[in-house]
């Protein structure tokens, strides 16, 4: 094995194990549900196959392209999870709600097709793929962001289309870039109420 190919290999070994590591804390403290990302989907065959039997092991519920009910004190949601790249999403989504009556929240990793997700039906949608920008500027915003480039719509924080809001995080992790300026990682913490 090539010397570049080594490191590689040891780099995404430590991120999935970190990874698994976090979603084996989270599931002990909320259910979890998980969908792509593109860094996911770039992994060679056996190690995002690895990944998601972890995942999976771990007690998450991993949802590709997938709608589950959750219920809590007799009210139900819809959870629908769409793997990325999420393109044609209105399609897919409608396809997995059938335009139900529950209010339906979306996880999908490109914050992007935001128009395609409310056209879908989605009440709430969970993205992240922008990393806050990379570079926050103030007063501007993100600098630059895998697939919409610079100075991004969609970088961070909460975003509405008609009856759909949609929450990007900056996530714990970088793009190609392997640092943050002005872009603190987070964890968000949504707190749903009922009318």
């Amino acid at each position: 094995m090539k010397k570049d190919n080594m490191k590689k290999t040891l780099a995404v070994r430590c991120v999935a194990a970190a990874a698994l590591g976090f979603a084996k804390g989270a599931v002990t403290i909320a259910p979890v549900y998980y969908v792509t990302g593109n860094h996911e989907t770039a992994l060679p065959q056996q190690q995002y196959e690895q990944l998601m039997e972890g995942l999976e092991t771990a007690g998450v519920t991993v949802l590709a392209n997938d709608a589950v009910t959750v219920a809590y004190h007799g009210e139900e949601i819809t959870v629908v999870g769409l793997s990325d790249p999420a393109s044609m999403a209105a399609s897919r989504l409608s396809r997995l709600t059938d335009k139900e009556e529950r209010y339906v929240i979306l996880l999908a990793h490109r914050p992007d097709f935001f128009e395609e997700y409310a056209e879908g039906g989605a009440d709430l949608v969970f993205s992240g793929h922008a990393h806050g920008g990379q570079f926050r500027l103030p007063f501007i915003g993100g600098l630059m962001a895998p697939d919409q480039g610079l100075f991004p719509k969609y970088d961070a924080g909460l975003y509405r289309d008609g009856n759909t809001s949609m929450v990007v995080s900056r996530g714990l992790g970088n793009s190609i870039i392997p640092f943050r300026i002005n872009n603190r990682p987070e964890i968000i913490l949504v707190e749903l109420k009922a009318d």
